[in-house]
């Protein structure tokens, strides 16, 4: 491989992918002793911060929104095939409502845990931190509308017994989710472009001091691209390997078993939450709101018609409803985005709002 390629990019972010992928490579499908467990877990956090610089990179070549966009887009995929060979392997009603927790978690995690987070470390270095109502508020309606449709609806419908949905009407649901989240991709990308770039970037002039540097050139942003993906594969892929270790550990701890949707969601989103955090340290908050309502997006407009698709060949009940307590916890993710949206500028309390729903979901999903 040529320096010119490589240059720019640490060796630690050459090495740790490769790393990463030969660990899952020798933990697949294997018991995982004490020791391999060790080594798995320690792949798996250093391939989320592999991927978090390689997301970086490839977002300084192509610019916003494009570079979140692809990093959204890249997690939520593999996040979906996670999902769909969880349920097959697991099979019947045990994998029943793994789909809705994890999506759910998705959506709480992002539009909660990693926008407040966010809110909170840029504040407290920037004091009042500025983002573009129209982009923050267009993402909020399709989230909210896409949520609805997709788990809350199958709680009311009457067609099929349960919280379920019918072929037909999951079908119609997938769909929907698909073209609106296409919908919104349009817009983000072509029709209103400007509106999602960061508060103060005029078309391809940005004062960030991260543009002031020299834009990786298209073969380092390709190299970073196919990283990009090997540390996505292997952080999925050791988060699956170790999924029955973490089910084993629920089970014995007496927890509910929607909680390991919860924590397949955290790992997954750990390359967001970190490149969110860092992006609001840089003052770029609607980088940080693109990454967490986008990704919100990406998991439910993907998800559910993947789900649609794969329920052709999975056996057993496909649980998409949400209860009460969960319907709850969403209608004040709403209301609070939408206080925390309407100003375009957000201080610490908003932050803390935020932290604080996501901590109630959190304590409910262990003591429901």
């Amino acid at each position: 491989m040529s320096k010119s390629v490589i240059q720019g990019l640490p060796r630690w972010t050459l090495v740790v992918p490769a790393l990463a992928f030969l660990d899952l490579v020798l933990s697949w499908h294997r018991d995982l002793g004490a020791v391999l467990l060790i080594l798995v877990c320690a792949g798996l956090g250093a391939a989320v911060f592999a991927a978090v610089h390689h997301a970086e990179v490839v977002a300084h070549r192509v610019g916003e929104p494009f570079g979140t966009l692809i990093l959204a887009l890249a997690v939520t995929i593999i996040e979906v095939a996670l999902i769909v060979t969880l349920m097959a392997s697991a099979g019947g009603d045990k994998a029943a409502t793994l789909a809705r927790d994890t999506v759910f978690a998705a959506v709480m995690i992002t539009s909660n845990g990693i926008l407040g987070l966010a809110l909170v470390v840029g504040s407290l270095r920037h004091r009042v931190q500025t983002f573009r109502v129209q982009a923050s508020y267009s993402a909020l309606s399709v989230m909210t509308a896409l949520v609805t449709l997709s788990l809350v609806l199958p709680t009311f419908t009457t067609s099929a017994p349960g919280p379920q949905f019918s072929s037909a009407q999951l079908a119609f649901a997938g769909v929907t989710s698909l073209v609106m989240y296409g919908v919104f991709v349009f817009i983000q990308t072509i029709r209103h472009r400007d509106y999602f770039l960061p508060a103060g970037a005029d078309g391809d002039t940005d004062e960030d001091e991260e543009h002031h540097a020299a834009a990786p050139s298209s073969a380092t942003a390709l190299l970073s691209l196919g990283m990009l993906l090997v540390c996505l594969v292997s952080v999925v892929g050791l988060a699956k390997t170790v999924s029955p270790n973490l089910e084993s550990a629920v089970e014995t701890a007496g927890l509910p078993l929607p909680v390991v949707g919860v924590v397949i969601a955290l790992l997954v989103l750990l390359p967001e939450t970190i490149a969110a955090v860092r992006a609001a340290l840089r003052d770029r908050l609607q980088t940080s709101l693109n990454l967490a309502l986008g990704s919100a997006l990406a998991s439910i407009g993907l998800t559910i018609p993947a789900i649609a698709i794969a329920s052709i060949w999975l056996k057993g009940p496909l649980v998409l409803g949400l209860g009460g307590k969960e319907m709850v916890l969403f209608a004040l993710t709403v209301v609070t985005g939408l206080f925390t949206l309407s100003t375009g500028r957000a201080t610490l309390l908003q932050g803390a709002t935020h932290l604080a729903v996501f901590s109630a979901f959190l304590f409910l999903a262990v003591s429901p």
